[in-house]
C-alpha cells in the first residue's frame, strides 16, 4: 500500500517523466515523435519484401500478420532498452533529490504504453486496408496489454537495479533482445514447427503475448485465457518479487551512479 500511496504523491513527476520519455528521445529531429511509428513501419516493409522469400512463408495477408507483431514486440524491446538505463541515466537527480526511484522505470514502461497505444490505429487502419474487418474481439486488448505492463515492468525493476552495479547488464540485455527476437513467432507462426522445439515456444511469454495480438487483430479468435491468466498471475508474483529486489538495491543507488 505503501508503494501505491507514494506513487500517488509524486503522480505529477511520473506525468512529467512520462511526458518527458515520450518527447525527449526524438527532440530535435524533423519528424520528432513520429519516428516511433516509422521505424516499425520500416521493419515491417523489409520483412514483408524480404523474408517469404527466404523461409517460404505463405501466411495469408502476411503484412498484417508482421505488423500485429512487430509493434507489441517494438514496446518491448523499447521499454527494456531504456527502462534498463532509466537509473544511471537519471544519475545527477537521483543524487540531489529524493523521490520514489521506481518512478523512473514506471515512467519508462508507461510511456512505451502510450506510443503503443497510438499504434494500435495503425494496426487497425492495415486491418481494414488489407480487407479484414474489426472484430468484437478487441475487447480482450486491454487484458493482454496489461499482462504486457506488468511483465515487462517486473524485468524493468530487477535490470535496472542490476545495472546500476554491473554496467555491461545493458550490453547483455541487448545481445538477449537479438536472440529473443528469433525465438518469438514473429516472422513466422509456431504452426510451422512441431515436436520439442514447440515447447520452446511455450516456455517464452512474448510468444503467447504476441499470438494474443494476433488473434484479436488478426485471425478474430477468443485469445488463449487460459494462457493469459496463467501469465498474469505470473507476472504479478515476479513484479513483487523484482520490486522487493529494487527496492534493497535501491539504498545504494546515489553511492553507485
Amino acid at each position: 500500500m505503501n508503494f501505491f500511496k507514494e506513487l500517488y504523491h509524486y503522480r505529477e513527476l511520473l506525468k512529467t517523466n512520462v511526458k518527458k520519455d515520450i518527447r525527449g528521445k526524438y527532440k530535435g529531429s524533423f519528424l520528432g515523435i513520429l519516428w516511433s511509428f516509422i521505424n516499425p513501419l520500416l521493419q515491417v516493409l523489409v520483412y514483408a519484401l524480404v523474408f517469404p522469400y527466404i523461409m517460404k512463408v505463405e501466411t495469408e495477408n502476411y503484412l498484417i500478420f508482421l505488423i500485429c507483431g512487430i509493434i507489441p514486440w517494438t514496446w518491448f524491446i523499447t521499454s527494456i532498452s531504456q527502462g534498463t538505463t532509466s537509473i544511471t541515466n537519471n544519475a545527477n537527480l537521483i543524487k540531489k533529490v529524493y523521490f520514489p526511484r521506481e518512478i523512473l522505470p514506471i515512467s519508462v514502461v508507461t510511456s512505451g504504453l502510450v506510443n503503443f497505444l497510438i499504434s494500435c490505429i495503425i494496426i487497425l487502419i492495415f486491418v481494414l486496408l488489407g480487407g479484414l474487418t474489426i472484430s468484437w474481439h478487441l475487447i480482450f486488448l486491454p487484458l493482454i496489454i496489461i499482462v504486457q505492463y506488468i511483465f515487462t515492468l517486473a524485468l524493468i525493476f530487477v535490470l535496472s537495479a542490476f545495472n546500476v552495479y554491473v554496467k555491461d547488464v545493458e550490453y547483455i540485455v541487448a545481445f538477449i533482445i537479438n536472440m529473443l527476437f528469433y525465438a518469438t513467432p514473429i516472422l513466422y507462426t509456431t504452426e510451422m514447427f512441431s515436436g520439442p522445439i514447440l515447447w520452446l515456444f511455450r516456455l517464452n511469454p512474448l510468444a503467447h503475448l504476441i499470438n494474443a495480438y494476433r488473434d484479436v487483430f488478426y485471425v478474430h479468435h477468443i485469445p488463449n485465457l487460459i494462457n493469459l491468466s496463467i501469465l498474469l498471475g505470473v507476472s504479478i508474483l515476479l513484479v513483487v518479487i523484482c520490486y522487493i529486489i529494487f527496492k534493497k538495491l535501491e539504498k545504494r543507488f546515489a553511492e553507485e551512479v
